[in-house]
């Protein structure tokens, strides 16, 4: 059974492929669907969209800690060679930074829900839009990190343990 957990597969994973990817999706689908949410109620004068933002930034604050958390666990894994490493620690750094920007704008949020839960400030929706913005750039070093370099694929993995990329 221990030996399950030691050895890596083709992948260099403990299990069967990236978990990270599956997660952080889910913090990026409710990031943007929270900022959607209110900016569609901030125009339409419907409140109830608020709440929805509400909680779909609640659980994205939960969900990005869970997803940073298989993001290290799966980059110290990856053995990433030199033209990725760059990529990876940009992406890195960013993703730590994310964590701090949505705990910030959902404490901001409960704030404005506390004092009135019918009304967004238009400086919360610029917020958003600058959240969201940065979660575009890092959608884009996280696919560029997979489609590009291919960390975690097997004839990337091979190549390293071969050698072949250093």
């Amino acid at each position: 059974m221990l030996e399950y957990f030691t050895s890596l597969n083709d992948h260099n994973l403990p299990y069967p492929d990236t978990v990270h990817p599956i997660v952080v999706h889910f913090v990026i689908a409710m990031v943007l669907f929270s900022f959607f949410c209110d900016v569609v109620g901030y125009f339409t004068g419907k409140s109830s969209l608020f709440e929805v933002s509400w909680w779909n930034m609640l659980v994205a604050t939960v969900a990005i800690f869970v997803a940073i958390a298989f993001g290290q666990f799966e980059a110290g894994l990856a053995q990433p060679y030199s033209l990725a490493k760059s990529v990876l620690n940009l992406h890195t750094l960013i993703g730590w930074s994310l964590s701090g920007i949505i705990t910030a704008l959902t404490a901001w949020r409960y704030v404005i829900r506390a004092r009135n839960p019918q009304k967004v400030p238009i400086y919360y929706l610029g917020a958003g839009l600058f959240l969201t913005l940065i979660v575009g750039l890092q959608v884009y070093l996280g696919d560029e990190l997979v489609w590009v370099y291919g960390l975690h694929t097997v004839p990337v993995v091979e190549a390293v343990k071969d050698g072949l990329l250093r």
